[in-house]
């Protein structure tokens, strides 16, 4: 049993498991729309990683928007290769539980994108989203390119000054760049899609990002 305090503490990177050298194995293809999720991706597409909260109700959010090729759920944003589920659950990875969207830039923005991102959770929260609490809950946006990164920046400050009007506590949202993302085991994938009445556990703030 871990103690809530180690659970939304990130750990150093000298004291994260172990992890291993073999990838989760995962099936290639999108339960939804039959997109493979493993790259190389088709020409023209770009790819970008989301955190916020409960990677199965924030995938699904992502899925179901026009423009969106594929997505998949997996771990970012920590020290521990090729985590499993409950190594991050332990708070012991530093990891995120994360979607990687892959996306038209031709049929839908990363604006477009990131008022989803921003308006599907509470990014004021720190270490949870809701009654979901720990390190793997937390908000972040993790980019794949420069450009992408300075957008990210920009848009967090736009909906940061719309949180404080709205009487909201500052943004904790992290934004970096993509170090690694490690696919989650092959049942988190799509999982909503697959049990129509699992638990999300997603709810926003209600201020919208125009």
């Amino acid at each position: 049993m871990f103690s809530l305090s180690k659970k939304i503490q990130l750990p150093a990177a000298e004291s994260a498991l172990p992890g291993r050298e073999q990838a989760m194995s995962v099936v290639d293809q999108h339960a939804v729309n039959g997109h493979p999720l493993l790259p190389p991706f088709p020409m023209g597409l770009e790819s970008i990683v989301f955190g916020l909260g409960c990677f199965w109700g924030a995938e699904r959010r992502f899925w179901q928007l026009q423009g969106v090729y594929s997505t998949s759920v997996g771990y970012s944003a920590g020290y521990t290769p090729n985590p499993s589920y409950q190594e991050v659950c332990s708070g012991m990875t530093g990891h995120n539980e994360v979607v990687l969207v892959v996306f038209d830039p031709q049929r839908i923005s990363l604006q477009s994108l990131l008022a989803v991102f921003w308006e599907a959770h509470d990014p004021t929260q720190g270490m949870r989203q809701g009654n979901d609490v720990g390190t793997q809950y937390r908000s972040g946006v993790y980019t794949t390119d420069a450009n992408q990164h300075q957008q990210v920046l920009v848009s967090a400050g736009q909906y940061a000054e719309r949180l404080k009007a709205a009487g909201f506590n500052g943004v904790t949202t992290e934004v970096q760049p993509l170090d690694a993302f490690y696919y989650a085991e092959e049942y988190h994938q799509q999982y909503l899609h697959k049990n129509p009445n699992g638990y999300c556990g997603l709810a926003g703030t209600g201020v919208r990002c125009e």
